[in-house]
């Protein structure tokens, strides 16, 4: 249902647009090809992993992702603007349900291990000059060998 985009020796421009995203890239072609962070794949390639949905559904199927899974009802509505059934032929399959898709996906942990979206990896934050003297003055030498 992913294959109504005609082949071509060269990336197209949507997938070269999302590659800027790597992560939301993966997991579109993830989706695309069904080889993923879901049960339906868990079941038939890695058998101890657990194929429930974190919503609690007892089997999770890209189907469930997309349509129904209420862990994503409120970001589904740009899936529904290409496609007002979430007909995933056209989701996976054309330009616009491919842009739409990874935009649903910018915005949900749809597809990822945890089903939620990774937190952002910020820099530490420097600590103030002399802060770590501070808390290492009541110590002794013996303390620290």
């Amino acid at each position: 249902m992913a294959n109504r985009i005609l082949p071509s020796l060269k990336p197209t421009c949507h997938l070269i647009d999302l590659a800027a995203k790597r992560e939301i890239f993966g997991r579109v072609l993830q989706c695309r090809t069904g080889h993923g962070h879901i049960g339906e794949y868990y079941s038939q390639f890695v058998p101890g992993k657990d194929v429930d949905c974190p919503c609690g559904e007892t089997f999770q199927t890209r189907e469930h992702i997309l349509h129904e899974c209420p862990l994503y009802e409120e970001q589904r509505g740009t899936l529904r603007n290409v496609s007002r059934t979430v007909y995933l032929p056209d989701i996976l399959g054309t330009k616009e349900g491919i842009t739409a898709l990874s935009q649903f996906m910018e915005t949900t942990g749809a597809f990822t291990r945890t089903g939620q979206l990774r937190n952002e990896r910020l820099a530490p934050e420097p600590e103030e000059e002399g802060k770590w003297w501070e808390e290492d003055e009541g110590d002794t030498e013996d303390e620290h060998g």
